[in-house]
């Protein structure tokens, strides 16, 4: 018997794994699950114990381990300590499209593979992106609020105040992994000119989908609408700051629904009152949740939500298939498909 932990939360649920590993695993009967659920979504992701986005405490995660073999998850934190002190652990597959909850260097020495489900939440977040492009382009957010508080505000439809077309628009992607390629497509559609900029983009790609890859300044400059799509690492920190933001066109729409440490936020109050910045909309933060004294808490023309881009009920199940698949490759002493730490990476038995 191989006894597996799915270590979900409220969102991917334990039962979701398990489900997904029976029907994927090559001889489900052979399996014996052990569950924990871990506060997330209710109780906002931190650092624990060293590593970064997670939930629930590490002895919570020792205890429920036991002698499992095999971790489906999403957010419980395998920390340093939690891997060396799960003897028999052989492979965390954690169902997000990095795996920032594991100790990678802790796991490779331990031997444990580390495995992640890339493109899970896709097309939620592309839609997403572009839900956050049109209300802040036409002031969906506001006007609602003002209706259901008895105000008609006629002074919307003035020519000083209308909204702006996303059809002939130039609209720039800061990264075109799965998401924003999902985005660039939608855009298209709508009739919008598409910038994209990804040093790590192939050109020849690029021009077979129809978007033009430039420079981060160039796009900046060019685009009436920016949507950021790139991946937080030490690099990309901080790619949208003081310095580059004011390149953007007087007026345009900025949308982060990636990281929020892709974003400076210190000079977006005073872009906004300037109005060299139109419209902001966000769905992550550099502290989340921001705190109370934020100083883009009702400030005009600013769009905010809880970190939602990826919460749809495909998203769940997709990520509980992709981390089930990774086990029952695993299982059968396949080679995985998406290893964090390939150096390691062995079979079950």
């Amino acid at each position: 018997m191989t006894t597996v932990l799915a270590a979900g939360d409220a969102f991917v649920a334990p039962e979701l794994f398990v489900d997904a590993l029976r029907e994927a695993a090559p001889e489900p009967s052979a399996l014996t699950f052990r569950t924990l659920r871990a506060p997330w979504p209710i109780e906002p992701f931190g650092p624990v114990g060293g590593v970064d986005e997670a939930s629930g405490t590490e002895e919570e995660l020792l205890e429920a381990l036991g002698d499992a073999e095999i971790a489906l998850t999403q957010m419980a934190p395998f920390s340093a300590r939690v891997i060396r002190e799960a003897p028999r652990l052989r492979l965390i597959s954690v169902c997000r499209g990095g795996p920032v909850n594991v100790d990678l260097a802790a796991a490779t020495e331990e031997g444990v593979t580390v495995s992640y489900a890339p493109g899970r939440n896709a097309a939620a977040a592309a839609e997403f992106a572009v839900g956050l492009m049109l209300a802040a382009l036409r002031r969906i957010p506001s006007s609602d609020a003002e209706l259901r508080n008895g105000t008609w505000r006629g002074d919307y439809y003035t020519y000083e105040n209308a909204g702006l077309e996303l059809e002939g628009a130039v609209a720039g992607l800061v990264g075109y992994g799965a998401i924003g390629s999902i985005v660039a497509r939608v855009l298209r559609a709508f009739g919008a000119t598409v910038l994209v900029s990804d040093p790590y983009t192939d050109p020849a790609r690029a021009a077979a989908d129809g978007v033009e890859l430039v420079a981060l300044d160039e796009l900046l400059r060019r685009s009436s609408v920016v949507s950021l799509h790139a991946r937080l690492t030490p690099e990309t920190r901080h790619l949208l700051n003081a310095d580059n933001l004011r390149l953007l066109p007087r007026g345009a729409v900025l949308v982060n629904s990636a990281r929020g440490g892709l974003l400076d936020y210190a000079p977006l109050p005073a872009l906004l009152d300037s109005g060299d910045l139109g419209a902001l909309a966000l769905d992550v933060y550099d502290v989340e949740p921001p705190p109370a004294d934020w100083p883009l808490h009702g400030a005009p023309n600013v769009i905010t939500t809880p970190h939602l881009a990826g919460a749809t009920r495909q998203t769940a199940h997709r990520a509980a298939a992709i981390s089930a698949g990774e086990a029952a490759r695993f299982l059968r002493g396949e080679r995985l498909r998406f290893v964090a730490n390939p150096a390691v990476e062995g079979p079950a038995s």
